[in-house]
């Protein structure tokens, strides 16, 4: 027997744009794992090494042949897609009495239902010391923490974060995504603070940590969640993470580029479905499919406080 309720479901482009072009400053996971489309939910993507840093010899004399290279088959990482959806209820008398577009509302907070999943997910991945190499590692402690702000030095450790990368890969990175609590100890930093003591602002924004540690995009990751519990924890801890990440359009992303890593979507998602229920009830829910993984590890690196 085909599934009824299926076939009463209808994508809202209206509401599905509306939840595409939604988007929260508190979120930074894309920073480190952009979207790219996939047209499979499960597959394999490439895994990146140091190959693609390899010289070869290419010079070719007069009616000489070409010179030939034979690539090596390519490590892989599988991935599985998975669904994430949330829905939210809207009685036909809320609808009626509504001073506001109250269907627009429930899509805004089913959206952000979904992607505040997506974020935790990211966090825990990205702030794994497990996930990457050891030299790829820092744990602050004792007066190298950037709370010590005297005697620390966060723009020499920074350096050196990057330094390990580009010797590494080749490249150096061009995000960081720190915690907020970690943004508020550089704020507070001496040496930091000397850097700007001339500037107009004279506060140091997330604009002047560019210019400071050299590095194209910082986000600070502000996101907050609650358990069952209703104890409130950053989804970001205090930490820093260096990573290399094409800067491409959405639209000419492709998982077969080197990055530090990426978030795996299926094409077609997201989007936004409505549907009836008993004549009374109007379902709106959102609906993402998707994976994020690193595919790159030596493209980042970790520098973490011992307490995160």
């Amino acid at each position: 027997m085909p599934d009824r309720l299926s076939q009463e479901r209808i994508v809202d482009p209206v509401l599905t744009n509306l939840a595409i072009g939604y988007t929260n400053a508190e979120f930074v996971a894309e920073v480190l794992f952009p979207t790219v489309s996939v047209d499979k939910e499960g597959g394999k993507i490439p895994k990146f090494g140091k190959e693609h840093f390899k010289i070869y010899r290419t010079l070719r004399a007069i009616r000489a042949k070409s010179n030939r290279i034979y690539s090596e088959a390519p490590n892989t990482i599988p991935y599985a897609c998975d669904e994430h959806d949330l829905e939210e209820p809207i009685d036909y008398r809320e609808k009626a009495e509504s001073m506001f577009p109250i269907e627009a509302a429930a899509t805004f907070r089913v959206t952000e239902g979904v992607q505040l999943g997506r974020e935790k997910a990211a966090a825990d991945l990205a702030q794994d010391a497990a996930n990457y190499d050891a030299s790829h590692v820092e744990t602050l402690t004792g007066t190298d923490q950037w709370t010590d702000y005297e005697n620390s030095n966060p723009i020499t450790v920074v350096d050196d974060a990057k330094e390990t990368i580009r010797q590494t890969i080749g490249r150096r990175p061009n995000v960081m995504v720190i915690g907020a609590s970690t943004f508020k100890a550089l704020k507070e930093h001496l040496k930091l603070l000397e850097k700007i003591k001339y500037s107009q602002k004279g506060v140091l924004t997330v604009d002047l940590l560019k210019v400071i540690f050299d590095i194209p995009t910082v986000a600070v990751g502000e996101a907050i969640y609650m358990d069952d519990d209703g104890t409130v924890y950053d989804i970001w801890g205090d930490v820093c993470i260096l990573a290399y990440v094409p800067q491409r359009k959405p639209n000419e992303r492709t998982p077969y580029e080197p990055a530090y890593g990426y978030t795996l979507r299926r094409k077609g998602y997201p989007f936004v479905d409505r549907y009836d229920q008993q004549k009374k009830l109007t379902i709106i829910r959102y609906t993402d499919n998707y994976a994020i993984k690193i595919v790159g590890a030596d493209a980042a690196f970790l520098i973490k406080d011992t307490n995160a």
